[in-house]
């Protein structure tokens, strides 16, 4: 005999083709179309971004959503987590976006048997002063590469955590402040498992978003033949010229603290994160760093769209990207197949848009 269902739980309940398309909830940016006159001038930025696309699309077909959420995640002065299956341009992306920025980079190739220390530093005894020197590890960098960031055991994904929080590290009682900008790109496969090591929770929860790359399209996988064809002897990264600064990334990171969000659309993500809690398909909502997380996302969007105010568009494009790996699925549902991504726009689409 079939268990009776909660009432409430039962008007919820969405089988896998009634659950809302999370790729559908983005809406098609229509700014172009409105008049209005900036309080700030996001006339610089916006080239800057520009730039950085036109650069990095010398090298990588399609991806755009991708790039923009790697530029949003610079310019809001968050972390990103790429997370796809071999050979969809996930490292090269990073590379060429740490490449097109006049900034310090460093790429850590993590495995099983890395250390905190061959990340963070050591200190190591000097003959000559007879006195310990701190030698800095390769996370003292403005861009950070860490590829296959899930092959590391527990200890040394720990190490990660006081520095991409604070952008500092503690180390033999002498705390070690990090230049700005700084950013940690992380990449992992979700298919392989053999020698993997799951990340934990609080480590993903200082990723500003976790980007899911899939592969290209009929006539993207063309072109990208095509390129590859055309290219001969040529490099791809060689292709890539670097034109921004540490500065001028500083100066666009405070440009977009001061972008105008209106309270009724802070209540809105409120609104947003507090029914990630009280949702029945989920056994662990999003906490305040989600918010925050929103709104720091939604503001680099908007800049990014030439606009100094945030619009409910705007939240909606953040929310997926940032809630997916801050959630955790009820057993019950992820075995239905149920993802976080369609829970989160489910949600999305129950929640009533500000006007």
């Amino acid at each position: 005999m079939e268990e009776n269902k909660d009432p409430q739980e039962q008007d919820l309940l969405l089988s896998k083709p009634e659950i809302a398309d999370s790729d559908k909830i983005i809406a098609e940016n229509t700014d172009s179309e409105l008049k209005f006159e900036n309080r700030l001038d996001l006339s610089e930025l916006q080239q800057s971004v520009n730039k950085i696309k036109e650069e990095i699309g010398k090298v990588i077909v399609g991806q755009k959503d991708m790039i923009d959420m790697l530029i949003a995640s610079l310019l809001a002065k968050g972390h990103a987590l790429i997370e796809g299956v071999p050979g969809v341009a996930k490292t090269i992306t990073a590379k060429l976006i740490a490449k097109s920025l006049s900034v310090d980079f460093s790429r850590i190739q993590f495995t099983p048997d890395l250390m905190p220390s061959d990340i963070l530093g050591t200190s190591i005894f000097n003959l000559k002063t007879s006195e310990f020197e701190f030698k800095k590890g390769p996370i003292f960098s403005n861009m950070v590469l860490i590829d296959e960031i899930n092959r590391a055991p527990a200890k040394t994904q720990a190490a990660l955590f006081e520095v991409m929080e604070e952008q500092q590290i503690t180390i033999d009682g002498n705390k070690f402040a990090l230049d700005t900008p700084f950013m940690v790109l992380a990449t992992q496969n979700p298919i392989e498992q053999e020698g993997t090591y799951r990340l934990p929770e609080a480590q993903l929860d200082r990723f500003l978003f976790k980007i899911d790359v899939d592969y290209p399209n009929l006539d993207e996988e063309v072109e990208i033949i095509s390129r590859e064809h055309q290219l001969k002897e040529k490099v791809k990264i060689n292709e890539i010229s670097s034109f921004l600064t540490a500065s001028q990334i500083a100066n666009y990171q405070n440009v977009v603290t001061q972008i105008l969000v209106e309270a009724h659309l802070l209540k809105y993500i409120a609104e947003l994160i507090i029914a990630t809690r009280n949702n029945p398909f989920l056994y662990l909502g999003a906490s305040p760093r989600a918010s925050i997380a929103i709104l720091k996302a939604s503001k680099a969007f908007a800049a990014m769209s030439g606009r100094d105010f945030v619009t409910p568009e705007d939240i909606k494009r953040a929310a997926i990207p940032v809630l997916h790996h801050r959630v955790i699925v009820t057993p019950e549902r992820e075995m239905e197949g149920v993802t976080s991504k369609q829970i989160i726009a489910q949600i999305i689409e129950t929640v009533e848009i500000p006007r």
